[in-house]
């Protein structure tokens, strides 16, 4: 199979996997899309190199990309009166809410370690490896973040009903 076909034909086989770690990694589908499209268009040039197994890389990418994107947008955020679409409906929409808003308090890098480790089920080491810092950091981002989403999703007995 040539370059070009093996990588049309992983980009077939996994792209709703892949946009689904972009939207848990932003929070939004077309920011997610964009940042899959922009995740493979710097995959490409590599292709032949990394062919045999090339998840691991474009999933740095991704977590790369997003984190750079996160920092060219912070400051130019522009808030907004009208709410998102809803994307899907659901029996648990107040969770799938508050999980969301939950998400969006954490860092780029503390989501990037909880989508990975628990979205993904990647061990500490993948997750560090991904994200080019050390086993430790991933350790204390995954329970910072798991405290500051636990403290997040904590609700009284009478809003449960």
């Amino acid at each position: 199979m040539t370059a070009p076909d093996s990588f049309e034909a992983f980009v077939v086989a996994r792209q709703a996997a892949l946009l689904r770690t972009a939207y848990l990694l932003t929070g939004h589908a077309q920011d997610a899309e964009d940042l899959v499209q922009m995740a493979l268009v710097k995959v490409v040039p590599h292709w032949r190199r990394i062919a045999d197994d090339p998840e691991p890389y474009l999933r740095r990418v991704l977590v790369r990309e997003n984190i750079s994107r996160w920092r060219r947008r912070r400051w130019r955020e522009v808030t907004s009166d009208a709410l998102p679409e809803v994307l899907a409906e659901s029996p648990d929409h107040d969770d799938l809410l508050w999980v969301r808003a939950a998400l969006a308090e954490l860092s780029p890098r503390q989501r990037a370690v909880v989508v990975l480790r628990y979205y993904e089920d990647r061990t500490e080491a993948e997750t560090a490896d991904l994200l080019g810092i050390s086993v430790g950091t991933v350790k204390s981002h995954a329970r910072d973040a798991v405290a500051r989403l636990r403290a997040g999703l904590v609700r009284e007995p009478a809003e449960r009903t």
